[in-house]
C-alpha cells in the first residue's frame, strides 16, 4: 500500500468519526468566548444589567480593542490547540489499541513507517483546517462586534503570528503521537499534553519560555505581550528539533516495538 492510499484510509476513518468534528466545535469556542469578553469590556455596566457578569466582578483583562483581542485569541488558540490537537493525535494514533484493531492494521502489506506518516499527515491536515477556520471565525466575530483600533498591518501581523503559533503547536504533537503509540491508548498522550502545558506556563513566567518548545507557540502568538522574552531563531529551532525527535521516536517505536500485546 502506498503512502497516498494509507492517507486516504486514515482520512476515511476520520470522516466516519465524531472526534475531528468535536475538535472543530470545541476549538470554535475560543473566538466566541473572546468575543463575549470583548462585548463585556466594551460595556461592563450593560453586561451587568444583562446578567453576563456578577455585580461585583472586577474586569482586569484590558480594553476592548483589536490588540487586546488578538493577544487573548493567540493564547486561547495555542493553549487550547495544545489540548484539542493532543486529543486528536491521541485518537488517531491510539484508537488502533483502544479498538483492538492494531493487529489487523499491521497485517496489511504496508510498512509501519508509512502508517505513521499517514497518520501524521491526517492529524496535521485536520488540525490546520480547523485552525484556519477558527482564524476566519475570529476575524468575523471581531468585525461584527465593531472593535476599535483596527489596523490592516496589525491584523496581518497578528493573524500571521497566531497562525505560526498554531502550526508549531501542531508540529509538537509528534511527541503526543509517540506516547499514544507507546502507551497503547489515550491516557498516556493526554497526560503528556497536560504536563507540557503546565510546564510551559511555569517556565514562561520564570523567563525560560522562549527556549522551551511548548511555550514558544503561545509567546509567538502574542500571549503575555511585551512582558515576555521574545522568541528568536533558537526558539524555533528548538521546536523543530523537538518535533523531529518525537516523529523519529514514533517511527522507531512502530518499527521495532513488540506489537503482540
Amino acid at each position: 500500500m502506498t503512502l497516498l492510499t494509507a492517507v486516504g484510509t486514515e482520512f476515511l476513518k476520520a470522516r466516519r468519526s465524531r472526534v475531528p468534528w468535536g475538535v472543530a466545535v470545541g476549538f470554535s469556542g475560543a473566538p466566541i468566548v473572546m468575543g463575549l469578553f470583548m462585548i463585556i469590556l466594551k460595556d461592563p455596566e450593560g453586561a451587568r444589567a444583562l446578567g453576563l457578569i456578577g455585580a461585583k466582578a472586577a474586569l482586569t483583562a484590558g480594553t476592548a480593542d483589536w490588540p487586546t483581542y488578538w493577544s487573548m485569541l493567540g493564547q486561547a488558540m495555542t493553549v487550547g490547540g495544545a489540548i484539542l490537537f493532543a486529543f486528536l493525535t491521541a485518537w488517531v494514533f491510539g484508537r488502533e489499541y483502544a479498538d483492538r484493531t492494531f493487529r489487523n492494521l499491521l497485517a496489511i502489506p504496508t510498512s509501519r513507517r508509512t502508517v505513521v506518516f499517514a497518520k501524521a499527515i491526517v492529524v496535521a491536515t485536520i488540525a490546520c483546517g480547523v485552525g484556519a477556520w477558527v482564524l476566519v471565525l475570529a476575524l468575523g466575530i471581531g468585525v461584527a462586534i465593531g472593535l476599535p483600533s483596527w489596523s490592516t498591518g496589525g491584523a496581518v501581523d497578528a493573524l500571521g503570528a497566531i497562525a505560526l503559533g498554531v502550526i508549531l503547536t501542531i508540529v509538537l504533537q509528534a511527541g503526543t503521537a509517540f506516547f499514544a503509540s507507546a502507551g497503547h491508548g489515550y491516557i498516556a498522550p493526554l497526560a503528556w499534553a497536560v504536563m507540557t502545558i503546565v510546564a510551559s506556563q511555569i517556565l514562561a513566567v520564570l523567563g525560560w519560555g522562549a527556549l522551551f518548545p511548548w511555550s514558544v507557540p503561545a509567546i509567538l502568538a502574542g500571549a503575555g505581550g511585551v512582558a515576555v522574552e521574545p522568541v528568536g531563531p533558537a526558539g524555533i529551532a528548538v521546536v523543530a528539533v523537538t518535533a523531529l525527535v518525537g516523529l523519529t521516536a514514533t517511527v522507531v517505536w512502530w518499527e521495532r516495538a513488540d506489537q503482540t500485546g
